[in-house]
C-alpha cells in the first residue's frame, strides 16, 4: 500500500527524517509513535502530499484513496446526516450522474458499481458512525451550522470514517473525543477492513486496534509486528542488548588500545600490534543507547484531614438560576478516594468539577467542605493562561519564593524540564511541556484533592504512564475525567456516571461501561436509549465465576495502595536524607575549592577535609538503604499490580 524509500525532510534547518525507510502492506493497521515533536504529524502530511520531501521516494499504491481529516470543519445549513453521506464522493457523483444519464449501458453501469459499494446502505452505515460519535437520531437532523467548533469536528471525523478510504490516516483522532466516543471508535477501527495509519499516545488504542507499530526515533523510521505492549517490550530488549554489546566493544577496544600502546615500538611485537590496530579501524561502532528525557510526576503529601472533606445533600447547580444542569447530589469524597466520571459530552461532567473545585455554588442543597481543604485544579485552558514570555523556572520561582535555584531546578527536573528547557519561555514549550509544567506548579501547593479534566491531551505515551504512577502514589483524593480508558481503568477505584441530570456510583468496570457504550451507539442510531443499569444477567454470573468484580477489583487495589502508603513515606523520607547530604558535600566541595580556604592555613583545610569524608561515608550508607527500600517497596507495587 505505501513504501518509502530513503525519505529526507528538513525544516527550519532542522531535519527530521534523515534516509528513512519502511513498507506498509495493504491491509495493515499501523500505530505511529514517538516523542513529542519527532515528526509523526509531519509524516503524515508528506505521504497526503501537503508538504514536499527534500530528498528519497514516497509511492502510493495506484489508485489508493486517500482518508485524512479535513482542516475545515464542516458548518454549512447541511443536516448532520447528509454531510455525511456527501464525504463519499464517489456514490454522490454517480447518483448526480443517475439522475441525468440517459445511455442505458452506462446506467447499468452505475447501478452495478452503486451496488457494489453497498450504496443502499449508505444511510443507516452514516446514523450508526454518527451515533458512535455522540450523536442520536434528532441531532443528525440539524444543520451543521447549529453546533460548536468540536461537534463539528466529529462530523468531519464522521464523513471521513464513512467513505472508507483504501488508506485512512488519522492524528490524535481521540483528542478531540469524550471516553465514549473514543471507546466507539476504537471498536470502529478495530473492524475497518482497509489500511489505516493512526498517531495516538491512547495506550489501549495502540493495543487493541494496531498490528503494526512504525517507531520514529533518531529520525528513522523503525518497523515493529505487534500491538503497542509487544513493541514497547521488544525495544527494551533491544535496547539492553545493545547497551550490552557497546559495554563488551568498548571493553575489547581498551584491551587491544591497551596492548598496542604498549608493544607498538617494540621490534618483536610490531607485527601483532600492527594487526590490532587493524582489528581496532575495522570494528564497526555500536549504535550507542540514546538516553531520552525521564518523567515524574511526584505529587506532595497534603496535611492529613479527616473524612468526608466534600459532602453534598440535595444539592443542584447550573449557569442560570432556576435552570439546573445537575440535581439531586448526595455525593461524598474521601481523602483516599480515586474517582472518574463517565458520561458524554454535554451531560456536565466539566459543570460537576467546577461545582467541587469552588468556580460554581450550588443553587440547592447543602455543600459542605473541609475548612482547610486545598484543591488543584487541572484544565486546558490554564495553558493558555500562563504567562507566555516567561519561563518554566519562572513560573515556579514565583510560586516558591524561599526556595534556592538548585531546589527550584530539582523540581523542574522531576517533570522532565532539564536546564536549558527550564529557561525556555513558555510561548515556545510544546503543548506537553506546558501540561508538564502546569502539573509542577500544582504539585508544590499540596493540594488535599486533585480534580483533573482531560489532563493527557498534550502527553505522550510514557509521560501518561508516568502521570499513573504519580497520581497512584499520591496520598490525596483524584477526581478524573479523561477520553483515555488506560488512564480511568489504573487510576480510578470508583466510578460515577454522569448523566440525566445526576451524578451516580456505576456499580461495574471499564469493560462493563465499554459495552454499555457501543449498545448505546446502537441505540442511538435506531432512536433508542438504553438503560445503563441494565446487564446481561447470564454473561455477568458466568463472567463473575473465574473473576473478581469491578467493584471488588476497584477495592482491592485502593486496599493495596493503602497499605503501600507507609512504606512509599518511608522511602521518601530516604530519598530527602539523601538529598540533604549530596547538598552538604556539594557545599564543602564548594568550599574546599574556594580560593579563601587556603588563607585559613592547613588545619582549618584538615577539619574540611574530615568533615567531607565523613558526609561522603553518611551519605555511601543513605543511598545504600535509600536504594533497598526502593527496591522492596518496587517488588510489592509489582506484586499488587499482578494480584489485581
Amino acid at each position: 500500500m505505501l513504501q518509502i524509500n530513503d525519505l529526507t525532510y528538513r525544516i527550519a534547518g532542522r531535519t527530521l527524517l534523515d534516509d528513512a525507510s519502511v513498507h506498509i502492506p495493504m491491509g495493515h493497521k499501523v500505530g505511529l509513535v514517538g516523542r513529542n515533536g519527532t515528526g509523526k504529524s509531519t509524516l503524515l502530511k508528506l505521504i497526503t502530499g501537503e508538504i514536499h520531501h527534500d530528498s528519497g521516494s514516497l509511492q502510493l499504491r495506484n489508485g489508493a484513496r486517500l482518508g485524512v481529516l479535513p482542516q475545515e470543519a464542516p458548518g454549512g445549513p447541511e443536516s448532520l446526516i447528509e454531510t455525511v453521506l456527501a464525504a463519499d464522493l464517489e456514490r454522490a457523483s454517480l447518483l448526480e450522474e443517475a439522475e441525468t444519464c440517459e445511455d442505458p449501458e452506462r446506467i447499468a453501469h452505475i447501478h452495478i458499481r452503486l451496488a457494489d459499494i453497498d450504496a443502499h446502505s449508505a444511510e443507516s452505515r452514516a446514523a450508526r458512525i454518527l451515533a458512535g460519535l455522540g450523536f442520536d437520531h434528532e441531532a443528525q437532523q440539524r444543520p451543521c451550522s447549529s453546533f460548536s467548533g468540536g461537534w463539528r469536528t466529529r462530523v468531519a471525523l464522521a464523513g471521513t470514517l464513512f467513505a472508507e478510504p483504501d488508506l485512512l490516516l488519522l492524528d490524535e483522532p481521540s483528542n478531540y473525543l469524550d471516553l465514549e466516543a473514543t471507546l466507539w471508535l476504537e471498536s470502529f477501527l478495530r473492524n475497518y477492513q482497509r489500511t489505516l495509519i493512526i498517531v495516538s499516545h491512547d495506550r489501549d488504542l495502540l493495543n487493541n486496534v494496531v498490528n503494526t507499530i512504525v517507531h520514529l526515533d533518531q529520525k528513522k523510521l523503525v518497523k515493529y509486528t505487534g500491538n503497542y505492549d509487544f513493541f514497547e517490550k521488544t525495544r527494551a530488549e533491544k535496547l539492553m542488548l545493545a547497551a550490552m554489546t557497546q559495554k563488551k566493544q568498548d571493553a575489547k577496544r581498551k584491551h587491544l588500545q591497551s596492548f598496542v600502546d604498549r608493544f607498538r615500538a617494540k621490534a618483536s611485537k610490531a607485527r601483532q600490534a600492527q594487526s590490532r590496530i587493524k582489528m581496532l579501524e575495522k570494528m564497526k561502532p555500536v549504535a550507542s543507547v540514546v538516553e531520552e528525557y525521564s518523567v515524574e510526576f511526584n505529587f506532595l503529601s497534603p496535611e492529613p484531614l479527616s473524612s468526608p472533606i466534600i459532602s453534598m445533600e440535595e444539592c443542584a447547580v447550573g449557569y442560570e438560576e432556576g435552570k439546573h444542569i445537575l440535581k439531586h447530589l448526595n455525593l461524598r469524597i474521601d481523602m483516599d478516594d480515586r474517582i472518574a466520571l463517565l458520561g458524554s459530552n454535554g451531560n456536565g461532567k466539566s459543570t460537576f468539577a467546577k461545582l467541587i473545585a469552588g468556580r460554581l455554588g450550588n443553587q440547592l442543597g447543602t455543600l459542605h467542605k473541609s475548612g482547610k481543604l486545598k484543591i488543584g485544579f487541572f484544565a486546558q485552558h490554564q495553558l493558555d493562561d500562563m504567562i507566555p514570555t516567561e519561563s518554566a523556572y519562572q513560573h515556579l520561582a514565583a510560586k516558591l519564593p524561599h526556595a534556592t535555584e538548585p531546589q527550584v531546578r530539582s523540581r523542574l527536573g522531576q517533570f522532565g524540564f532539564s536546564k536549558d528547557k527550564s529557561d525556555v519561555a513558555v510561548q515556545q514549550l510544546s503543548g506537553g511541556e506546558k501540561a508538564r509544567l502546569n502539573f509542577c506548579l500544582l504539585s508544590v501547593e499540596k493540594p488535599h484533592l486533585l480534580i483533573l479534566d482531560e489532563p493527557t491531551n498534550h502527553l505522550d505515551v510514557e509521560a501518561r504512564e508516568a502521570l499513573i504512577e504519580g497520581l497512584n502514589m499520591f496520598e490525596g483524593a483524584v477526581l478524573l475525567i479523561s477520553h483515555d480508558p488506560h488512564l480511568v481503568s489504573l487510576v480510578a477505584d470508583t466510578l460515577w456516571l454522569v448523566a440525566g441530570g445526576g451524578v451516580k456510583a456505576y456499580d461495574g468496570d471499564m469493560q462493563d461501561y465499554k459495552k454499555y457504550v457501543l449498545e448505546a451507539a446502537r441505540a442511538a442510531s435506531s432512536g433508542k436509549r438504553p438503560d445503563p443499569a441494565a446487564e446481561d444477567s447470564n454473561e455477568a454470573a458466568a463472567e463473575s465465576q473465574n473473576k473478581l468484580s469491578g467493584k471488588e477489583a476497584r477495592q482491592a487495589r485502593a486496599a493495596a495502595r493503602a497499605a503501600l502508603a507507609p512504606k512509599r513515606k518511608a522511602v521518601k523520607a530516604l530519598e530527602n536524607a539523601v538529598s540533604k547530604l549530596e547538598e552538604k558535600k556539594a557545599k564543602l566541595e564548594e568550599e574546599l575549592a574556594a580560593p579563601e580556604t587556603y588563607d585559613k592555613g592547613t588545619e582549618f583545610q584538615s577539619q574540611l577535609a574530615l568533615k567531607l569524608g565523613k558526609i561522603k561515608a553518611d551519605l555511601e550508607d543513605a543511598e545504600e538503604t535509600w536504594m533497598a527500600a526502593l527496591e522492596e517497596l518496587e517488588a510489592l507495587e509489582k506484586e499488587g499490580r499482578v494480584a489485581s
